[in-house]
């Protein structure tokens, strides 16, 4: 079945080749090298999926936890779904389009909001918008659309906005939930990703539609986490805060795509500021912090737990994301190129060289500080992050078109109105049963005793 869905080239090598290999190699000054060695991870990321053979669901990965043990939760499909948009963006290889579109297309939910029902059991306020900002980065690259009868791309990402919008409520003085649901565990805590995801999908959107409304939005999501404490004066951005100490429990603990995340937002702030100075100093703040931070010896590091390998199975997949979103950082405020592709280009030659492990002899690992030293860990998100950090070096080669707008060439068709249903009618909000409570508890609360023990996250 994959045979129809695979990469080219990652095929070709694969079965040209006749023995294995002790570590994967990319020139990086060879666009055709940096293609081809992104396929072949491509490749072997894909073979995770199973949506699409008997048995398996439709854009999503197997999983949650702990059935299989080694499964994924409902928003790192939707992560991978947007890293094979940009792969394809970038290499032009369109092998897994249209996978990645019935997957997205698969998930939209009962109400076109990107929040089904069957995943209520975990439905974090950043869990739905990593769905929105895949939906967001389709319309800006003109991924193929869905069918007529379907929402375009554009209107998936303002359902995404418009039910996140009215979701900041006075606790804190204001900021999205990490929860969105109040009978999951982890309501009462308001964090930067949640918080950022919704800053980054409104400061997109405005930059596509040029309606201010979006960026007016963006505005007060960055004067809630400064004011809050969760951004500093020196740009550290840290997890999160529980509203029973009106967000004063702050927990430090810092991600590299907390960072990031708030970064891209900020550099399409700029964007559609025209170069404000504000949003010039956010940006060149932000950008140093992540940069000093987690680029030790100029290679991408994350902090919080590659140390000791006690990452759990999302935040194996955080590098995935802080090197697009940088090279996408490029794209919008061009001036920060001279900073950051040296740090991409170094990344690259040690993922790639991580890339070493397993029968195959070259599984992705995460610590790619040490080398062809395969760190024995595997996954979805050690593939994607070994993945994004070679495919975004041909910005060094190629031409990559940056993300479009309606007024330069996007067509994605939009609904000022989306998500109107979740928003005006609460039952459509309350999709679980007694029993998905109860999961959805379990579920929850296991994910946060895991993240106490490393972290001291959360008093449970």
């Amino acid at each position: 079945m994959y045979s129809t869905i695979f990469s080219r080239a990652g095929v070709a090598l694969l079965l040209g080749s006749s023995s294995l290999v002790s570590a994967l190699t990319v020139d990086l000054d060879s666009p055709q090298s940096i293609k081809d060695t992104a396929a072949t991870i491509a490749y072997d990321m894909m073979s995770y999926y199973k949506g699409n053979q008997s048995g398996g669901i439709i854009g999503v990965l197997p999983g949650p936890p702990p059935d299989p043990p080694t499964g994924y939760y409902w928003w790192e499909s939707g992560a991978m779904w947007g890293t094979i948009i940009e792969y394809w963006h970038y290499t032009n290889d369109s092998s897994y389009n249209a996978v990645a579109a019935a997957g997205i297309e698969a998930q939209v939910g009962e109400n076109l909001d990107m929040m089904p029902k069957n995943w209520s059991q975990s439905m974090g306020n950043d869990d739905q918008a990593f769905w929105g900002m895949t939906a967001m980065l389709a319309a800006e690259y003109k991924f193929q659309d869905p069918p007529p009868t379907s929402p375009g791309w554009l209107a998936l990402a303002q359902a995404v906005f418009n039910t996140q919008a009215i979701r900041p409520d006075p606790p804190c003085g204001g900021g999205l939930r990490w929860q969105v649901y109040p009978y999951l565990t982890g309501y009462d805590y308001k964090n930067s990703i949640a918080n950022g995801c919704f800053f980054n999908i409104g400061a997109r959107l405005a930059k596509y539609t040029s309606n201010d409304t979006y960026a007016v939005h963006a505005t007060k999501a960055w004067d809630w986490i400064t004011s809050v404490g969760l951004m500093d004066h020196d740009y550290n951005v840290y997890d999160g805060a529980h509203i029973g100490t009106n967000c004063t429990d702050i927990n430090r603990v810092q991600f590299s795509y907390n960072s990031a995340v708030w970064l891209l937002g900020a550099a399409n702030m700029y964007n559609y500021t025209n170069g404000s100075a504000i949003w010039e100093e956010r940006v060149n703040g932000l950008l140093n912090r992540t940069l000093n931070l987690f680029f030790p010896d100029n290679i991408a590091y994350e902090i919080s737990c590659e140390p000791k390998l006690s990452c759990t199975t999302d935040m194996f997949s955080f590098k995935a994301y802080l090197t697009r979103w940088l090279a996408s950082t490029i794209m919008v405020a061009p001036y920060t190129r001279e900073l950051i592709m040296p740090k991409l280009r170094a990344s690259a030659i040690a993922a790639a060289k991580q890339c070493s492990g397993d029968a195959n002899g070259r599984t992705c690992g995460l610590s790619w500080s040490k080398g062809t030293v395969w760190d024995g860990t595997k996954g979805v998100g050690q593939q994607m992050g070994a993945m994004s950090a070679i495919f975004v070096n041909l910005l060094d080669h190629v031409y990559v078109p940056p993300p479009v707008t309606n007024s330069t060439g996007g067509t994605s068709v939009g609904n000022n109105n989306a998500g109107s249903q979740s928003v005006a009618d609460p039952e459509a909000l309350k999709p679980a049963t007694q029993g998905d409570k109860v999961g959805a508890g379990i579920l929850t609360t296991i994910v946060l005793v895991g993240a106490t023990g490393m972290f001291g996250w959360m008093s449970i």
